[in-house]
């Protein structure tokens, strides 16, 4: 069984994607948050988006390092 090549060329769309879902995620967790007269929902959805925003840091790093590989292999 062959391994398949390393295909990154679609890399950055699809990290962009789960960004841009990730952002639209703590926006309803907010609406939500500002709805509910439940203290341990709001918690629970607060807790959620403070993991999602470390989750963007760190899709947002990885964004850009795809974008410096490929504007470098394209050289």
């Amino acid at each position: 069984m062959r391994n398949k090549p390393d295909d990154r060329r679609d890399n950055v769309d699809k990290i962009q994607y789960n960004i841009d879902k990730t952002i639209e995620n703590c926006h309803r967790a907010n609406e939500m948050i500002a709805k509910t007269s439940d203290e341990k929902m709001k918690e629970t959805l607060e807790e959620k988006n403070e993991r999602r925003r470390e989750a963007l840091k760190g899709m947002r790093s990885e964004i850009r390092d795809e974008a410096i590989y490929q504007k470098n292999r394209y050289r």
